[in-house]
Parts: C-alpha cells; sequence; structure tokens
C-alpha cells in the first residue's frame, strides 16, 4: 500500500522553512542585515568617506575601501536593503495586479473583458524590459519611481497569464457552479472563491518576482538608468569598472557574492515553495512515491 504525505495548505509554508535550511537562514540574515539598515542601527554612513583610496582590509575597514575611500562593507550592507525595498515592492505591487486582472481575465473567459486584458499583456510583453524602462524614465524625468514602474508593468504580465490559466480550471470546479447558480455576483466569485483559492499560486510567483526585480535593478544601476541617490550592488558593480582597472578587485568581488548569495537563497526558497504549494508538482511527485 503505498502511503502519500499530505500538508496541510497553513503548514505547507512553514516545511518549506524546515526542508531547506541553509537558504532560509541565508535569507533570514539578508532580512536581519536589511532591517538594522532600516531602523538606523547600521550602514547609515554609505556615502560617507571614511578611509583612503583602495586601503586593504583592516580592523577599520574590514573589506577595506573604494576608489574615493568608502567602506565596501558598509555599502554592501546598505545595498542589502535597497534590495529588499525594490523586490517586495515590485513584487508585492506586481503580484496583486496581475492576480486581480488574471483573476478577472479568467472568471470572463472567452468574453470582451479577457480578450481586453490578453491585449494589454501581450502588448506589453511585446515591448522590450529595457526599452520599456528607459522611455518610463523619460516620461517621469528621472523619478526616483521609474525603475520601480516599469518592473512592475513588465513583471504583472507573467503572474496575470498563470493566474488566469488557474482561474479557469478552478471556474469548472462544483462549488464555482454553486456559487453562480446561487446568482453570486462576479465580484463576489473573484473575491470570496477564486482569489483565497489562488494564494499558493500568487505566493510563488511573487517570491519568482521578487528574485527577478533585485536582479533587473542591478542591471538597470549598473547601465546607469537605475537607481540615482541611494546605493546597490549594481552601482557597486559600475563603480568597480574603475577599480579593477587598477587591479583592485575587492569592490566587485564584495558586490558579487552579496548578490549571488541572496538571489540564490530566494530562489531556493522559490523552487521550494512551488514544490510544496503547486498542486500539480505535488500530484506528479505523489506519482512519483507510489
Amino acid at each position: 500500500m503505498n502511503t502519500v504525505r499530505t500538508l496541510s495548505v497553513h503548514k505547507r509554508p512553514w516545511s518549506v522553512v524546515r526542508t531547506d535550511h541553509i537558504a532560509t537562514l541565508v535569507a533570514i540574515a539578508y532580512l536581519a542585515a536589511a532591517l538594522g539598515v532600516w531602523l538606523g542601527l547600521w550602514a547609515d554612513n554609505w556615502a560617507e568617506i571614511t578611509g583612503t583610496m583602495w586601503a586593504d582590509p583592516s580592523a577599520a575597514h574590514w573589506l577595506g575601501t573604494n576608489r574615493l575611500g568608502q567602506d565596501i562593507l558598509v555599502r554592501a550592507v546598505a545595498s542589502t536593503a535597497t534590495a529588499f525595498e525594490v523586490g517586495l515592492a515590485v513584487a508585492l505591487s506586481s503580484s496583486i495586479i496581475g492576480g486581480l486582472l488574471g483573476a478577472v481575465a479568467g472568471h470572463f473567459n472567452g468574453s470582451p473583458v479577457d480578450e481586453l486584458i490578453l491585449w494589454l499583456k501581450g502588448t506589453i510583453d511585446a515591448i522590450p524590459f529595457y526599452l520599456l524602462v528607459v522611455a518610463i524614465a523619460f516620461a517621469l524625468q528621472g523619478h526616483a519611481m521609474a525603475m520601480h514602474l516599469a518592473m512592475i508593468l513588465a513583471f504583472w504580465t507573467t503572474t496575470a497569464r498563470v493566474v488566469r490559466a488557474e482561474t479557469i480550471r478552478i471556474g469548472q470546479s462544483g462549488f464555482i457552479e454553486a456559487a453562480r447558480a446561487g446568482g453570486s455576483t462576479a465580484s463576489r466569485i473573484i473575491f470570496r472563491h477564486l482569489l483565497p483559492n489562488l494564494v499558493h499560486v500568487l505566493l510563488v510567483q511573487a517570491t519568482l518576482v521578487f528574485v527577478a526585480a533585485i536582479k533587473a535593478e542591478v542591471v538597470l544601476s549598473f547601465l546607469g538608468i537605475g537607481l540615482q541617490d541611494s546605493i546597490s550592488w549594481g552601482l557597486m558593480l559600475a563603480e568597480a569598472g574603475q577599480d579593477i582597472m587598477a587591479g583592485q578587485y575587492m569592490n566587485f568581488l564584495v558586490a558579487s557574492l552579496c548578490l549571488f548569495g541572496l538571489v540564490m537563497a530566494a530562489s531556493l526558497l522559490a523552487d521550494r515553495l512551488q514544490d510544496r504549494l503547486d498542486p500539480r508538482t505535488r500530484h506528479q511527485r505523489s506519482v512519483d512515491i507510489g
């Protein structure tokens, strides 16, 4: 007799934490560093010149300094807060927008509303991402939120596509048919019946967008069209160009390793969440076990 372990919806996220301790601990460490920056406990002096040019690692500067004499470790820690700010803002906003539009499109599958949302999604997907960012940044005249808005506009489409497909599948269930037969309005069905059953999809998509937003911010900042008045790993990598030409690699290595650590940890947790929360993945795993 085959035995398949089942997990309740409320306990599955915690099982993810238990099954991938290293990724969880790394993510918690990054989050703690970001919280410390937000609370003003450390790294608030990331722009100050506290040493000489390209100073070697020492007790005063654990990872040395950059070309201007700024502490590399302090700037790397401050960049962690920037990564979380961008990642969380874009992930939450794009998941809300994509979740709502995807659920509406799926509920009204085949109707003019569905066609309109599909057309809008296809139009945005047809525009190259970095061209879209430049266009929005130009339209907003260098506004601080231009990069965030561009990423939200670009990333909601993937969430909407996944949610729409899942909504169409759930819409064929008996309890949705019963709600329609009982005279429930479309808004009630979407918010009371569909979206609560799509939480697992939105959670996985938000985690994936979190990772994508962090990587996109680094690339955009490196190219000079991202953050301007803050510090990020992308800006550190851009600054490292001159350091490398002078034979100084610490700035480049620290920014690269910090980015790699957070992206790797978040990606592993996203994979584990998808394995645990995606019904199709769970079914396939159950078949494999059987």
